[in-house]
């Protein structure tokens, strides 16, 4: 990330943004070494200290994204009207053929939407196939640090295929489509296990606060003991642990088959959960899985722009949050939720708790939203100073233009966060006291030189794919039939709009 601005800044004339207050509070902040020391009004600062006006601007914390892929970056605007399983199945087609350098791109791409959208933090499930390496790795983090973000990086790992984890999608291929799947086969699980290891003994990016994790991508992908393996590798080194679960109702449905509880229950019997645990989605979790994760201290990334996007259904944010459990807000993949912007993830995780009931004490309220996209985020990727301007946490600040349209007038600042902000009111961005994004532009990436390098890598990996795209075009109407009759099963909770009562 940006490094730390060194002695003392001054910011002044700006509002802060905070749950406590209607509008925003009119206070100074003032930073030493990329920390907060102290906020309040009239502030006095030391004799050299760099001045920052900031009137006319509502400032608050950078936005942390709970859950996101860096190495989608390069494959967004692809797709249309694809499940959660078609989305597994285009893989190779969306994803394959990436050099190292095309691994920093896509993070890269990634990195700087986000950052012109007011977020500075993210937790990043990075996959490679078919093992993760500490090139593309360190091509990642140099992406983030390039980027001026902080980040967790997670190899996302499996050692069974998507057609292997399905119970009988593989034999309901023609041979002649089983014979290319084998190809996507994964490699024993130790050998993965090793790789990750590796990776995390070599890392050296958690000085500039861009950190490792371990992410088994979906339990059904996983051998019970490579779950085991991946979460021992996590406590080992202090880390997170980070899967998807209870994404879509085919996960669910066969979850429950396959080990005779819910997804939840199964890895807490295996001992996974915990504070340093965060369970992506979590659409189809129930009540009891709900109070297990609180019991826990573990973590949820709620991902609404995906699970829309994706026809998941509906995550239950009222009742998560009233069981005690932490919730974070992501984006998802570029590939699934299409863009990056944590004010859109906010947005929809508002509304989707309200259309869910008529009732609006049922309803997250606005404040919880903002609460969950800052320190609850922050919670989940393992940060306990991100997430809030106040004294002892790190300067990663948001300035927006109260000028914008989306301000006029200002009313309820931290309401108008959730559901006015789109992003384009953002004006500057710091990470340590550093502007990363100054004046609408951002300082630490050439976006033109970014362009021109994706457009020519969009143009070579087309070519290099073509064969991936015709067999996910052979494969589609069998994925795209087999799995929502499976999700058309019954289960005992029901996250569809089409089930809800009339």
């Amino acid at each position: 990330m940006a490094k730390a601005a060194k002695g003392f800044t001054h910011i002044t004339g700006g509002l802060l943004a905070e749950t406590a207050a209607r509008r925003g509070t009119p206070a100074d902040i003032l930073i030493e070494d990329g920390i907060i020391r102290a906020v309040g009004p009239n502030l006095e600062a030391p004799e050299g200290t760099t001045e920052v006006d900031a009137s006319g601007m509502l400032l608050h914390p950078g936005l942390i994204n709970a859950h996101t892929h860096g190495h989608t970056g390069l494959g967004k605007g692809q797709l249309d009207k694809v499940t959660l399983e078609l989305l597994l199945a285009t893989a190779p087609w969306i994803g394959g053929s990436r050099t190292t350098e095309d691994k920093k791109l896509s993070t890269l791409i990634c990195a700087a939407e986000m950052i012109a959208k007011g977020c500075t933090a993210a937790y990043d499930l990075y996959y490679e196939f078919p093992l993760p390496t500490q090139e593309g790795f360190a091509a990642a983090a140099e992406a983030y640090a390039e980027a001026g973000m902080r980040a967790v990086i997670a190899p996302m790992v499996a050692d069974r295929s998507f057609y292997e984890a399905i119970p009988g999608l593989y034999e309901a291929l023609p041979e002649a489509l089983q014979k290319p799947v084998d190809r996507l086969k994964l490699l024993p699980w130790q050998q993965t296990l090793a790789a990750i290891e590796a990776i995390l003994k070599n890392w050296r990016w958690a000085g500039e606060d861009i950190l490792p994790a371990v992410a088994p991508t979906i339990p059904l992908h996983c051998a019970d003991a490579f779950m085991c393996g991946c979460a021992r590798l996590a406590k080992e080194h202090g880390i997170g642990l980070h899967s998807h679960v209870g994404e879509s109702k085919v996960q669910a449905v066969v979850g429950r088959k396959t080990y005779g509880k819910t997804l939840i229950a199964h890895m807490d019997g295996l001992g996974l959960l915990g504070p340093n645990f965060t369970a992506a989605h979590a659409v189809w979790l129930d009540d009891d899985d709900f109070r297990r994760m609180a019991d826990h201290g573990a973590s949820m990334a709620h991902n609404p722009g995906s699970n829309m996007r994706l026809g998941n259904g509906m995550f239950r944010l009222r009742q998560a949050l009233d069981a005690g459990c932490n919730v974070g807000i992501g984006t998802d993949g570029a590939t699934c939720a299409d863009n990056q912007n944590m004010y859109e993830a906010m947005r929809y995780a508002s509304m989707l708790s309200k259309v869910q009931t008529p009732d609006p004490r049922c309803w997250a309220t606005s404040d919880e939203v903002y609460r969950a996209a800052t320190l609850g985020s922050a919670k989940a990727l393992g940060f306990k100073d991100l997430g809030l301007l106040a004294p002892g946490y790190k300067a990663d600040i948001v300035f927006l233009d109260l000028g914008s349209i989306n301000w006029i007038p200002h009313h309820w600042s931290t309401n108008q966060i959730v559901h006015t902000e789109d992003g384009n009111g953002v004006r500057h961005v710091m990470t340590g006291g550093t502007f990363v994004f100054r004046d609408g532009r951002h300082t630490m990436i050439d976006l033109a030189k970014l362009a021109r390098e994706a457009e020519a890598a969009r143009a070579r990996l087309e070519a290099l794919n073509a064969e991936w795209r015709d067999l996910y075009r052979k494969l589609e109407p069998i994925v795209g039939s087999f799995c929502p009759a499976i999700a058309a099963q019954p289960y005992h909770l029901k996250r569809y709009l089409c089930d809800a009562p009339a």
